[in-house]
C-alpha cells in the first residue's frame, strides 16, 4: 500500500494527528499519547511524500529505549500507514499493546475477551474509598533508596482489533505476566513484557530516550522521587492532577480519574500519597462502584470505576470485597461504541491486569525469590 498524498503543513498534520489519535489512542496510559505523536511526527518529517511509514521496530533481541512510561496496554495505537494521510495501514492494525512490530507470534492469540457487566451504582463511592485508602495506608511501606528499584508484577490480557486486507476483527493476547523495574528518580528501567517486546529480554526504559530526551518528572512519566513531593491534600492534589492533565484526549474528569488508576496500578507511591488519591478519586464528578468485579487472574470483588461518556468505555479498579486491597483494573466496553470502534461490543474486555507483586529490589531486573 502506498500514500499519494502530498506533504501537509505542519498545521494540517497536527490536525489530522489530533483526530486519528482521538480515535485510536483514547485509552492509552497516561504518556503514551504525547510519545506516539511525538514519534509519528518524527517519522513524517522523515518520510517521503509518496511511500508508506514502516511500523518503528528494533533488531531483533536488542532492547529498545522509550520515554514513556508504559502502564499498562488498554488499546494502543494502530500501526499507521503515510501518517501525513492519518490513515491505519490495512493489514497490521495493531492495539491492545502490540509488540510494535506487527508479529503477534511472541504469545497467543484468541478470540475477544468478555465479561458481565457489571452494575453500577453512584451510591457508597466515598464510605468504599475510605475504607480502601485505611488499608492502603497500612501495613509496611519501605522507603525506595537511591540505588533500588521498584518491582512490579502483574499479570495481563487485552482484546484488540486487527485488522487484514480492509477487514477488521477482535482478537486477544492471552493471558501473561509481564513484569517492570523503575529506579527511584525514573532515570533507569526495564520492561519485560511479551505483547509489547517479542525480545525474551523484554527492553530498557532508561533515559535518556533515543532521541536523546530526559523529561521532566511528571504525571505522564512520574518517578518516586516526584510521587514523595505531590500534595497529600486529598483537594490539592487533585487540582494538581486536572492542572498536569489538561489538554489531553479524555474529559479532564476522565483523565483524571484515569490517571489516579494508573497510579495505582503501576507506580509505588508513598503511603500517605496513596491515601489522598483514593480521597481524591472520590471528589471527581462520575465515579460510582460496582457490584461485581473480577481481575485478570480470576478474582472476584467490588470495583471503583467510571464510564467515559464518548468511547463508552468504563474503567474499573477492583478491590478485595473484604479485605479492600487492590487487586488490579480491567477496562470494559459497557455501551454500544460508533464509528470504527463499532466492532467492539457491550461486554468486551479490552484491557484487564492483576498486580501479584509489587516491592522494591536492590538491581535492575532483579526478582524477589530468584538471583538477579
Amino acid at each position: 500500500m502506498s500514500a499519494n498524498t502530498p506533504r501537509q503543513s505542519p498545521g494540517a498534520r497536527e490536525e489530522a494527528l489530533a483526530q486519528l489519535l482521538s480515535h485510536t489512542a483514547r485509552d492509552l496510559p497516561t504518556g503514551r499519547h504525547e510519545f506516539h505523536k511525538e514519534r509519528l511526527m518524527a517519522r513524517i518529517e522523515q518520510a517521503p511524500d509518496t511511500r508508506e511509514l514502516a511500523p518503528v521496530s528494533a533488531t531483533p533481541g536488542t532492547p529498545k529505549a522509550r520515554r514513556f512510561r508504559p502502564v499498562h496496554p488498554a488499546v494502543a495505537l494502530p500501526a499507521l500507514a503515510a501518517a501525513v494521510a492519518a490513515a491505519v495501514i490495512a493489514g497490521t492494525a495493531m492495539t491492545g499493546g502490540g509488540n510494535g512490530n506487527g508479529n503477534d507470534s511472541v504469545i497467543a492469540t484468541g478470540p475477544a475477551l468478555t465479561t458481565q457487566i457489571g452494575a453500577a451504582s453512584p451510591r457508597g463511592v466515598t464510605q468504599l474509598l475510605d475504607r480502601v485508602s485505611l488499608v492502603a495506608a497500612q501495613g509496611s511501606h519501605p522507603v525506595l533508596k537511591a540505588g533500588q528499584y521498584v518491582y512490579i508484577e502483574s499479570e495481563t490480557a487485552d482484546t484488540f482489533v486487527k485488522t487484514v486486507d480492509d477487514k477488521s476483527s477482535l482478537a486477544s493476547h492471552e493471558l501473561h505476566k509481564r513484569q517492570v523495574w523503575y529506579s527511584a528518580d525514573g532515570t533507569r528501567g526495564w520492561l519485560i513484557d511479551p505483547a509489547v517486546n517479542d525480545s525474551p529480554e523484554g527492553e530498557t526504559l532508561s533515559l535518556p530516550d533515543e532521541r536523546g530526551h530526559t523529561p521532566v518528572a511528571g504525571l505522564n512519566h512520574p518517578s518516586y522521587a516526584y510521587l514523595a513531593e505531590l500534595p497529600t491534600d486529598p483537594d490539592a492534589l487533585l487540582a494538581k492532577i486536572y492542572e498536569e492533565t489538561a489538554g489531553h484526549v479524555n474529559s479532564p474528569d476522565q483523565e483524571a480519574f484515569t490517571t489516579i488508576g494508573d497510579l495505582l496500578g503501576e507506580s509505588y507511591p508513598p503511603p500517605a500519597l496513596t491515601k489522598a488519591l483514593f480521597k481524591a478519586a472520590a471528589k471527581i464528578p462520575g465515579v460510582v462502584t460496582v457490584d461485581d468485579a473480577v481481575d485478570a487472574i480470576g478474582r472476584h470483588g467490588v470495583a471503583v470505576a467510571r464510564l467515559d461518556d464518548k468511547s463508552g468505555q468504563r474503567e474499573e479498579w477492583v478491590f478485595d470485597r473484604s479485605t479492600h486491597v487492590f487487586l488490579g483494573k480491567r477496562t470494559v466496553q459497557v455501551s454500544k461504541a460508533g464509528g470504527p470502534e463499532a466492532i467492539i461490543k457491550p461486554g468486551t474486555v479490552l484491557f484487564t491486569s492483576a498486580v501479584t507483586q509489587r516491592t522494591i529490589v536492590d538491581a535492575i531486573k532483579q526478582v524477589p525469590g530468584k538471583e538477579s
